[in-house]
């Protein structure tokens, strides 16, 4: 089964920190991830320099199949012309063709989402409703045993400490419509700072047995960390077993000049035969917060 590499939010321009971009580097070609995701904001201000010194970075990490998604530092804030006729014009050209890509791997899919927004809500992102719609027609053709992730770069949870984030407009409809079309997990950025845990945690939800996992990854190479992870870079590894998810949590360290694993999180793939029940009697270990 996949394991997948997720990084976020590099920021190249003058908040990229060379030392942490080198020391994701150095550990990327150890974790034998088969999947990388990027989870937005490539670049501080979406100018050219800073998207090539992005596509320099990306085409370093590991020849493997990638899925990366735009995030809001990657439209023009300040140049209005550009984001309201062609916001997307730098990125599509250096990072990416496709807004919301698609990347289909032996028994999972992961769903990309653009939720930036120009025109309407530059910091805090949208998913449309035709963006479900879309989502639920291309998640309807598969198998239902074929996992089914998502990623988009804002965040539809909001982490649960004390700054106190505004979700996504409408964030509670999008959870509630993955719910029904099977999704699993949820990855995103944004936050400048890692949350890992589930929807139910927030959202009531119709099914209170069939929530989402989320994942959030801090900035894995920017100065820009908040919260807890103030000055801070992490990333995730995902495992992806066929009764059990694993995310294990990355820091950077100054003293050493390296990523280190910190905590990590298992979550029972609910609905799978054999699930729970096989985890309780077969799993020694227990979900750690990081």
């Amino acid at each position: 089964m996949p394991k997948i590499l997720h990084i976020s939010d590099l920021h190249f321009g003058p908040a990229y920190l060379p030392e942490a971009g080198e020391a994701l580097q150095a550990i990327a070609p150890s974790l034998d991830a088969n999947v990388i995701v990027i989870s937005g904001d490539f670049t501080q201000r979406a100018k050219r320099q800073q998207f090539e010194q992005a596509r320099r970075f990306v085409d370093r990490l590991p020849k493997v199949p990638m899925l990366l998604i735009p995030g809001n530092h990657d439209v023009p804030l300040y140049r209005v012309a550009e984001r309201w006729m062609r916001p997307h014009d730098l990125y599509r050209e250096l990072i990416c063709p496709d807004l919301n890509p698609v990347l289909q791997l032996d028994g999972l899919v992961l769903l990309g989402i653009d939720s930036t927004s120009p025109r309407r809500t530059i910091s805090n992102g949208r998913v449309h409703q035709d963006q479900l719609e879309r989502c639920a027609e291309l998640f309807a053709e598969l198998p239902p045993e074929t996992m089914r992730i998502v990623v988009a770069h804002h965040h539809f949870a909001p982490c649960p400490d004390y700054i106190h984030d505004r979700t996504m407009p409408k964030a509670r409809r999008a959870i509630d419509s993955f719910v029904e079309q099977g999704v699993e997990m949820i990855l995103g950025g944004h936050l400048h700072r890692s949350y890992i845990g589930n929807s139910l945690d927030f959202f009531p939800g119709t099914n209170r047995d069939r929530g989402i996992t989320i994942v959030q990854c801090g900035t894995t190479t920017s100065s820009r960390g908040r919260g807890r992870e103030r000055n801070e870079n992490t990333f995730n590894l995902i495992d992806v077993l066929p009764h059990l998810l694993t995310v294990i949590h990355y820091l950077y360290f100054e003293k050493t000049g390296k990523f280190a694993p910190i905590s990590q999180h298992l979550f029972p793939r609910m609905g799978r035969p054999g699930g729970p029940a096989h985890l309780a009697a077969a799993n020694p270990f227990t979900t750690t917060e990081s």
